[in-house]
């Protein structure tokens, strides 16, 4: 878990947080099925051959109309990829136009565009008019053909050289090898769907079915996966439609930190149960459809009681639901994962745990300072600051923490840090011990302290009144100093010397 304030149990109950309202978008992407229907050309000229390329190979009767094609456009017509291109050596009329399911012309100028727009959408029918936005109800993207996987790129015609940089981008990405996956998908659906499989278990067949593409995309899909597959599918129809848990990792708050496993399970979960250390843009990952709903524990302010949240993931799970219990940094430090899991247990509840970048990591690689300097540290230690009534815990080993070969990590220190430096000076550990406050690490409003652990408390006030907010975490001991030497040159931190 993530470092936050101080924390206290005044009792909040579970809030369902609404999903966000779809951002604009310049352009709706929609993928038009043209197998068998008929698609108008005007025009005979270079620009009109690709698009008529593109209509054919996605299934459509392309009727071109050019007095005087160019020699692509015939050499189309001649070796078609798809659907036939039919050439009639004359220009179009509105008649033409009447039952096409698109209408797209190469127009000499913006009156002759202005024209045929105008008589297809007098037709009902969608048009676009080559390099003239202002006469298009829909425009031609970028494409990367892994048919049927397609993956369409658009800037709206604002820049459709850095669309095609992006097209390249993905192509590099995908695999040519996903094509005969996705039409394996498309082979197999019909089998799928006739085993009437439930929600949960149609999903489970999907999801193995795409954690094996793209574990071997490079592999043609055999009869052995659709047998595996198959054979699983029958299992879970036959077994109970049982829900399950899965504590996640959310990181520190960088949604780049996320994992891939993470990712998964947020793509898969049907309800989030998230704390408020979690970043929106971590949450973003969740599917839109997914229930998400906070319940985390904010120091100092209202807060769900532990046992309600135990009981309220039980509750989902019994339901037949995939619960993801999202947690800020990693859910087994510090994050009350041993109780959940403990609940999940006892109710007979499947629980899967998948770890995250905890804190002190991201605060480490953001600073770029290591934690275990081989000169300087022969031991890490984790310890928290804050026992259940909010004061420093009464059995911490102050003589531990104050080992000057260890490098220690202080979760929730905001209300105690005053006492802890006291403690340990008390303990024998050097007052110039280097130490670091980071509050919201990782994150854009990410803020670092560096100063002798002596100054610390101090500076730490300083900061706040400045403005630093968020969880915060704190470091301390020798192998921070060559780290904190530059840190003030290096990342802009306030520093005491």
């Amino acid at each position: 878990m993530a470092p936050s304030a101080d924390e206290t149990n005044i009792p909040r109950g579970p809030r369902e947080r609404r999903t966000g309202r779809m951002e604009p978008l310049a352009r709706l992407p929609v993928f038009f099925a043209l197998t068998g229907k008929t698609v108008v050309v005007a025009g005979g000229g270079e620009p009109a051959v690709w698009k008529a390329e593109l209509l054919s190979a996605a299934g459509a009767q392309v009727a071109v109309f050019a007095d005087d094609p160019c020699a692509e456009m015939t050499a189309l017509a001649d070796q078609p990829p798809g659907g036939p291109v039919t050439i009639l050596p004359r220009g179009w009329t509105q008649a033409d136009l009447a039952g096409a399911a698109l209408a797209i012309a190469d127009a000499a100028d913006d009156a002759e565009g202005a024209r045929f727009a105008a008589a297809a959408r007098a037709a009902g029918v969608p048009v676009n008019v080559v390099d003239r936005p202002a006469f298009c109800d829909f425009a031609f993207g970028a494409i990367v053909n892994r048919s049927p996987l397609v993956v369409g790129i658009s800037t709206d015609g604002a820049a459709p050289v850095f669309g095609q940089a992006i097209r390249a981008k993905i192509e590099a990405l995908l695999p040519v090898g996903f094509k005969r996956w996705a039409q394996a998908a498309q082979d197999w659906r019909a089998a799928v769907s006739a085993m009437g499989l439930s929600f949960h278990a149609r999903r489970a067949f999907w999801e193995g079915f795409a954690a094996r593409a793209l574990g071997a995309p490079e592999r043609p899909p055999t009869e052995a996966d659709r047998g595996a597959l198959m054979a699983a599918a029958a299992t879970a129809r036959a077994a109970p439609d049982t829900g399950s848990v899965v504590l996640v990792g959310a990181g520190p708050g960088d949604p780049e930190l996320l994992t891939l496993k993470a990712v998964r399970a947020l793509q898969s979960a049907e309800v989030v149960l998230y704390d408020d250390l979690v970043s929106a843009e971590v949450l973003d990952f969740a599917r839109r459809e997914a229930k998400k709903m906070l319940v985390g524990k904010t120091g100092y302010r209202p807060s769900c009681k532990q046992d309600d949240i135990n009981a309220l993931m039980v509750q989902l799970a019994k339901e037949g639901r995939r619960v993801v219990r999202l947690k800020g940094g990693d859910p087994m430090i510090f994050g009350r994962a041993g109780e959940e899991i403990s609940a999940c247990r006892a109710a007979g509840i499947p629980v899967e745990v998948v770890p995250g970048i905890s804190a002190p990591q991201g605060a480490a690689a953001r600073l770029a300072t290591s934690l275990t300097h081989r000169d300087h540290a022969r031991r890490l230690q984790f310890v928290t600051a804050h026992a259940r009534d909010g004061k420093l815990p009464r059995d911490l080993d102050f003589q531990a923490l104050a080992d000057p070969a260890a490098t220690t990590v202080v979760y929730m220190p905001r209300r105690t840090l005053g006492e802890l430096v006291m403690r340990l000076v008390a303990a024998g550990i050097d007052p110039h011990t280097p130490a670091l406050a980071v509050f919201s690490a990782t994150r854009p409003e990410e803020r670092v302290v560096a100063a002798p652990l002596l100054s610390l408390t101090e500076e730490v006030a300083r900061a706040v009144e400045a403005g630093a907010a968020g969880p915060c975490l704190v470091l301390y001991g020798h192998a921070l100093s060559e780290g904190t030497a530059t840190l003030s040159a290096a990342t802009g931190v306030r520093a005491a010397h």
